[in-house]
């Protein structure tokens, strides 16, 4: 598919946009600190897919996730950031599949520090008050399990990503979705942050890249987030979510000339290169004014047996070694971080916070009580 076929239309504006403002900000960048970049791989984590009408059997689920519970340790361990942490990986487990003796795999994962569990749904033809009793529902089951954080009042706080990329109702055909409203349904059921973009080349796809941004304007509209405020020093929004993207650009493939669209997505038929991370690094995701801090979320989806098989083998060393480039403990140094992590961080960064990130892991959302439980 040529890049002119991806929706082009849903999303060159911004894109021109992202690369004026990266030219009017320039000067406020400086090259000669030490440069910190956190990394979140967020899985969309769909142990029963079985293709885009499909559903696998639960013995087969289970099978995936055994083996994710076996091999993941295996290759995290022979990576460690300039913290000292393995690599963390975020599923984002689909309400909709949810069983115990999948948690009980996930459930040991968590506690022995190589990730956390948030939310992922897939829904259709939902209204306000359905898709809310589904969330809560979710909530309820995730969380009796210990997962997603808890503020002091007890509340649980989760991190989103929409199944089929429909947030807020996105699709021109409403399918997928049926909620316009969904932004502040989200806030309202404790989540913190959404994670769903860059969706290209699906129609879903913003007119925002490059951003970690604050919904703005009437948030109860379609594709509400169509609109919003990039996130800055000494401005933050307590009656909203935060959207957190990954890297968008226009880059190309390998040392050649070869042009490619390059929007974070890690699949089997293409693996992860240091080009690859260049380009994660060059579409600059920070909060306006710590350009210190760069933010890389990526996704995949590493249930589906083709994924796991490069996810976890060769495909996976060849990510984690391309990513201990940026890991010089001089110029660079990276940070692997769950999703909650990064939103802790951006806040951490908009109240205007400095110095290492690695301060700022747990700076509002706390652990999930399931890996404070295993941390020593």
């Amino acid at each position: 598919m040529q890049i002119l076929e991806k929706n082009f239309n849903r999303w060159i504006v911004g894109y021109l946009r992202d690369l004026v403002s990266k030219g009017i900000h320039r000067k406020q960048r400086h090259d000669k600190g030490r440069r910190h970049v956190l990394f979140a791989l967020c899985d969309h984590y769909e142990p029963l897919w079985a293709g885009p009408n499909g559903k696998a059997e639960f013995e087969v689920g289970l099978r995936r996730v055994r083996r994710w519970h076996a091999e993941y340790p295996k290759l995290a361990e022979q990576f460690r950031d300039s913290d000292g942490v393995a690599p963390q990986h975020t599923f984002f487990f689909p309400a909709e599949e949810y069983n115990d003796r999948f948690f009980d795999h996930l459930d040991d994962l968590v506690r022995r520090d190589y990730g956390e569990v948030e939310l992922h749904l897939h829904h259709s033809n939902d209204t306000e008050e359905s898709l809310e009793r589904t969330i809560r529902a979710a909530l309820e089951l995730f969380g009796r399990r210990g997962h997603f954080a808890r503020s002091t009042d007890g509340q649980m706080h989760y991190g989103f990503i929409h199944g089929n990329w429909a947030l807020a109702n996105g699709r021109p055909d409403g399918e997928n979705c049926g909620v316009d409203a969904e932004l502040p349904l989200l806030f309202r059921t404790g989540c913190y942050a959404d994670f769903t973009f860059p969706s290209c080349p699906d129609v879903t796809q913003p007119n925002i890249v490059n951003q970690i941004y604050w919904p703005i304007g009437d948030l109860s509209r379609k594709r509400s987030y169509e609109c919003g405020r990039q996130a800055r020093i000494g401005e933050s929004f307590d009656d909203r979510v935060l959207i957190i993207t990954g890297p968008f650009l226009v880059g190309f493939r390998g040392n050649t000339r070869r042009p490619r669209l390059e929007y974070g997505a890690i699949v089997s038929n293409d693996p992860v290169t240091k080009y690859r991370v260049q380009h994660w690094v060059k579409a600059g995701v920070h909060i306006l004014g710590q350009s210190d801090w760069l933010f890389i979320k990526v996704y995949t989806h590493g249930a589906q047996d083709t994924q796991a098989d490069a996810l976890l083998g060769a495909g996976g060393r060849q990510l984690h070694e391309s990513l201990q480039l940026l890991n010089d403990g001089f110029d660079s140094c990276l940070h692997y971080v769950t999703a909650r992590e990064m939103f802790n961080i951006a806040r951490a960064a908009i109240d205007g916070k400095t110095g290492n990130p690695r301060d700022y892991r747990d700076y509002l959302l706390p652990r999930p009580p399931v890996r404070t439980k295993g941390s020593q």
